[in-house]
């Protein structure tokens, strides 16, 4: 099984009504729980770790997993709220404004021997549920228990508008890069945490303190990736019609999750010894599948069966 632990929430999703008004729509986000449902709607056994409420819009959070055929056995319900999302387009990327004080994601907390590590492929978090305590130490508390035991997979997706002490903040996502085995951030997000684009020296300090597989996502501009002995890859994105860019990294990161598993290469040791041939397929079926979310509206991952 893989596993996706952190945010599940609702995105409130800019459109036009039919007499020109701006208007929102529900929309089931979070981006975790988005790289579940990629990861599962690709066929791979997958569950989601975190809170979730029981009031409404915890319902269709539940409803939209089931759904998806992610499992909901390490969910935790709870009474308190939903976190909201409201999105707003700049440039064609999406910015938040995010309510997410006493919710069922942000309440969540870790239960020593909850997660049976060694029977997990990967176990990922990243995202909103790791910048606010308590539930970030929550976070890394699980990720920690589960270094050596399962591939630990870390992506940051950083919120600006959340993160409020910024040098605190890079450094509890330093502490989770540390035991990471795959660490992935957008370009935005390697910007906001380290400023400009040095992405070679920071991937080799990486690999050097243990990472097996660096990777930068540059939204159209493809992907970039650093390997121990596969060495450095570039990737393109394949060119699609764009909708919105909503999801498209969680795709790419749960459908890229997906590739390393089918080819026996998610195992530490087996990505330790991954081939350049092997890595490129897997990061270019992740960019095929982070097109299909960028060709339609909100974060809607593709099924198998779309692609072909």
């Amino acid at each position: 099984m893989l596993l996706a632990c952190g945010d599940a929430l609702i995105d409130f999703v800019p459109v036009k009504s039919t007499d020109g008004r701006d208007g929102y729509v529900p929309a089931v986000g979070g981006s975790c729980l988005n790289i579940a449902v990629a990861m599962s709607r690709l066929g791979a056994p997958t569950g989601f770790v975190g809170g979730v409420s029981n009031d409404m819009f915890g319902a269709m959070i539940a409803e939209h997993m089931a759904a998806s055929n992610v499992s909901l056995r390490y969910v935790t319900r709870s009474d308190t709220e939903t976190t909201l999302a409201f999105v707003r387009f700049v440039n064609n990327e999406p910015h938040y404004a995010f309510y997410d004080e006493t919710t069922a994601a942000r309440l969540w907390t870790y239960q020593e021997g909850s997660i049976p590590f060694p029977a997990i492929d990967a176990l990922h978090v990243g995202s909103t549920t790791l910048i606010n305590e308590p539930v970030s130490s929550e976070y890394l508390k699980m990720f920690r228990a589960g270094k050596g035991l399962t591939t630990l997979s870390f992506d940051p997706n950083c919120r600006p508008s959340l993160t409020h002490d910024k040098v605190a903040y890079v450094r509890r996502m330093e502490e989770f890069a540390a035991s990471a085995d795959i660490i992935r951030m957008s370009d935005m997000d390697f910007d906001f945490m380290f400023g400009g684009n040095n992405w070679d020296a920071k991937a080799d300090a990486y690999l050097k303190a243990g990472a097996k597989l660096v990777i930068v996502t540059r939204g159209g501009d493809g992907v970039t990736a650093w390997h121990a002995t596969a060495g450095k890859l570039e990737v393109a994105a394949p060119k699609i019609q764009l909708v919105d860019t909503i999801g498209a990294g969680d795709t790419f990161q749960g459908s890229f999750l997906v590739a390393l598993k089918e080819a026996g290469r998610i195992d530490v040791d087996a990505l330790a010894a991954i081939r350049a041939d092997e890595l490129a397929a897997a990061l270019a079926f992740g960019t095929k599948c982070a097109g299909v979310t960028c060709s339609r509206s909100g974060p809607n991952p593709p099924w198998r069966l779309e692609l072909s």
